[in-house]
């Protein structure tokens, strides 16, 4: 078989929230009744369950998560302010994945507890700071609410 895959971005210039727009307008696309974890919308990533797991290691790899993507993408298109973006990342930048935690590591056959201690092993201190036994926070953030803000 010949199988051809056309992406949106081929034909219009890729802005996230108006490609959403688009969708919406010219195809009957509907988002999801709630938002992705992680960030604040409801339409990016939503046929993937593990996507949000992805985002959720790499805020814990890198000290930026998805609502940082998400609002420096919607800043750099003037749909937000610089002041908005800031206050979704303080909200949502970080936030665990668990609607669908449980059925990942069941499919990846890892017990969750074990799960958190590798995500911790990748926690870089020149990144997080452990501020007790069990909390860590990151030493810098857009807000300058880190430890060494």
């Amino acid at each position: 078989k010949k199988i051809e895959t056309q992406f949106l971005g081929y034909y219009l210039k890729w802005i996230p929230q108006e490609a959403y727009y688009y969708a919406v307008e010219n195809t009957g696309f509907k988002a999801r009744p709630y938002r992705t974890e992680g960030t604040y919308s409801k339409y990016n990533s939503i046929d993937d369950k593990i996507d949000d797991l992805h985002h959720y290691t790499r805020f814990i790899k890198f000290g930026i998560g998805r609502a940082t993507d998400d609002a420096s993408q919607e800043i750099r298109n003037n749909h937000i302010t610089r002041e908005e973006g800031q206050r979704l990342v303080k909200r949502f930048d970080g936030e665990f994945p668990k609607r669908y935690f449980d059925e990942i590591m069941d499919y990846l056959k890892i017990k969750p507890k074990h799960f958190l201690k590798l995500c911790d092993k990748f926690r870089s201190p020149h990144i997080w700071k452990k501020i007790n036994k069990n909390k860590w926070k990151l030493r810098h953030t857009v807000n300058k609410s880190g430890t060494d803000d």
